[in-house]
């Protein structure tokens, strides 16, 4: 262990009704961030930052009160004990760091993608099923007050029946060393729509096209596609080269549409009341050919929102599922079921836009969290 000052926590179990000790392992871009949110949790006790880069650590670790910093998890695990660990680190070090620490004892929440693979993460899935720990995918957009209020909108009806989802998440980023711009994007989209929709993300098939015009060796621009119940469509543009970044989606329902514009702070969320009034088509031409369209040209509304960080109420989501014994919001299957569809994007960009079936949701895992 390296540290700054003060003694070692006790390495007893938390007491009951005491704060959760969590562990962030990784101390690069996303660490520090969960890092001051523990910090800030009532429900939590930032115990320790993990990273190999010890001086890098300790810079994360001093202004949060100069927290404990180890180089492994198993210096950590031999010198203090911890109730659960938050995985900050690349993808592919996702599945290994998670299963040493499932395998011993501890709860894990893990940043997006869930791991590097459906089959990786279905051994995390599986490893803490077995053990009746809280496996939590670190889905944050998931817990901004946007989504949480889409989410509740949808589930009132206020849209009606869902008629397509259109997501543009652009800007000029960094081309990542290990993945390409559907792995590195798409997560957020994907895993919003999972928590969104009643159903879940279940599509049986996907397609997806990319471009790589600076010749990376990966798809820098995307374009995902896919069918949402009753003939309905949902749709996903990625991009790491576009000089202007936006974040929006539109939701289109038979009632209203709603579009989230998560760059306009003053007004994420913004409701329509127009659109087409129409009727479910017949199988008759001649009913199909006489059906009459009028076009709806309502009110437009804005619900009040709440400025709350979203990783603030990721973290209370977390320690809630913990301290209740129940699956947490996004937990260990959302993240197999947006990692089922990213497996058949890249499967379909393989062979050119083909569609891909994409791998089942329906697994049973008794005492799965």
């Amino acid at each position: 262990m390296v540290s700054n000052s003060g003694p070692l926590h006790q390495e007893t179990p938390a007491d009951a009704g005491a704060p959760l000790r969590v562990a962030v392992i990784g101390a690069g871009y996303w660490g520090p961030n969960l890092a001051r949110n523990f910090k800030a949790s009532p429900d939590c006790e930032l115990s320790a930052i993990v990273d190999q880069d010890t001086a890098r650590a300790l810079k994360v670790a001093g202004p949060l009160g100069d927290v404990p910093v180890f180089e492994s998890l198993e210096r950590l695990f031999a010198e203090i004990e911890v109730d659960a660990v938050a995985i900050a680190t690349p993808a592919r070090t996702h599945h290994l760091l998670a299963l040493q620490a499932l395998e011993a004892g501890k709860h894990v929440l893990v940043e997006k993608p869930l791991a590097a693979s459906r089959e990786l993460g279905m051994q995390m899935v599986e490893a803490a099923a077995s053990r009746g720990l809280i496996l939590m995918a670190d889905h944050t957009y998931c817990y901004t007050p946007a989504a949480l209020k889409i989410r509740e909108l949808i589930q009132e009806g206020e849209l009606g029946e869902i008629l397509f989802i259109d997501s543009v998440r652009i800007n000029l980023g960094l081309v990542q060393p290990d993945v390409d711009v559907f792995w590195d994007l798409a997560p957020h989209d994907l895993s919003v729509i999972d928590f969104i929709l009643p159903g879940g993300l279940r599509p049986e098939s996907v397609a997806a096209h990319g471009a790589d015009p600076l010749g990376t060796g990966k798809a820098c621009v995307g374009h995902l596609s896919f069918d949402l119940p009753n003939n309905a469509m949902a749709h996903i543009n990625v991009n790491w080269l576009s000089p202007t970044k936006i974040r929006q989606m539109i939701i289109g329902g038979t009632k209203r549409t709603l579009v989230w514009d998560d760059l306009v702070p003053q007004q994420r969320i913004s409701v329509y009341d127009r659109g087409i009034n129409f009727q479910k088509a017949s199988t008759s031409a001649a009913q199909r050919k006489a059906q009459a369209i009028s076009y709806r040209m309502g009110d437009t509304w804005s619900p009040a929102l709440p400025e709350t960080e979203a990783l603030g109420l990721m973290v209370t989501e977390f320690a809630a599922s913990i301290l209740q014994g129940r699956p947490s919001r996004t937990s260990g299957m959302a993240g197999i079921r947006v990692l089922n569809v990213l497996e058949a994007a890249s499967r379909s960009l393989e062979l050119g836009g083909e569609r891909s079936f994409v791998a089942s949701n329906d697994v049973q895992l008794e005492g799965t969290r």
